[in-house]
């Protein structure tokens, strides 16, 4: 799990639904765009998990709203969202929401 900086900061929020076909690259592909963001500037973590139906949601956490539009349109980045829509998601969603509070456990303890 990623530490978290006290808020407020902002999520981008990527629910997401595989294809049945479209595996090549995949994995190298994600691995490489986790390393990338962890550069970007103002990048403050991720949590992601994939379940066994092909559904995932990865959330990303950043600094500021310029920090995410930063990483929307790196080069590489979007090379990856490109094969993303042709070969690798049925579905797809991006929300961006602002943290202004979190809590963590098992305790509770607000953050902020």
């Amino acid at each position: 799990m990623s530490e978290m900086p006290t808020p407020p900061y902002y999520a981008v929020i990527f629910p997401n639904q595989r294809t049945d076909h479209g595996d090549e690259d995949y994995a190298a592909m994600a691995a490489r765009m986790v390393a990338l963001a962890k550069q970007q500037p103002g990048y403050l973590g991720i949590h992601s998990t994939r379940g066994p139906d092909g559904f995932g949601i990865t959330v990303s956490y950043w600094q500021d709203e310029n920090s995410i539009l930063g990483w929307k349109n790196e080069v590489e980045h979007y090379m990856a969202q490109a094969m993303g829509i042709t070969e690798w998601y049925s579905y797809y969603e991006v929300l961006v929401a602002k943290v202004e509070r979190s809590y963590n456990g098992p305790a509770g303890r607000e953050l902020g």
